[in-house]
């Protein structure tokens, strides 16, 4: 079976940026994704297009068609009132935007009163690179669908 929209594919990968290894699957533990909904970075989900059981590939993945480049405007400085906790340069920390949703950001200086923060994904602006070998390809249930994502096998009904 090949990897078309509405399958779920079970994936084994090893993500590079600058020769370092920045994140994997575990033995045992696949990457499970519905394809085409958007559930991954669209430079893999592309590169995995028709792919099949039993594939291993290495893709590169442009910044364009990862997580974005950088953007400059996404850096900020807010107030150190607004946290609550002790303050950890490197970590990430989440606001909540006027919409509702939950934004993450990274806090990368601490100068006083002035925290200052980046808005963009960890990985903006990199190029990634991926092992990936193809575990599996099935049909989506019907409820995987409705969803828009990929239910492990022991999961179950959720709101």
């Amino acid at each position: 079976m090949n990897i078309t929209k509405d399958k779920v594919v079970d994936l084994d990968y090893k993500l590079t940026v600058h020769n370092e290894v920045i994140d994997q699957s575990e033995p045992g533990e696949p990457l499970v994704y519905l394809h085409g909904h958007s559930n991954i970075i669209p430079g893999l989900e592309k590169a995995l297009e028709g792919k099949t059981t039993g594939d291993t590939m290495q893709v590169t993945v442009t910044p364009e068609e990862g997580y974005g480049m950088r953007d400059v405007d996404a850096v900020e400085e807010l107030s150190r009132e607004d946290f609550d906790d002790d303050i950890e340069v490197g970590s990430t920390y989440y606001a909540q935007a006027e919409d509702g949703s939950v934004i993450p950001f990274t806090v990368i200086g601490v100068n006083g009163d002035s925290v200052k923060v980046d808005f963009n994904p960890p990985l903006a602006g990199e190029t990634l690179h991926f092992d990936v070998t193809v575990l599996g390809v099935r049909d989506a249930t019907a409820e995987e669908l409705d969803h828009g994502h990929a239910h492990a096998p022991d999961m179950h009904d959720h709101d």
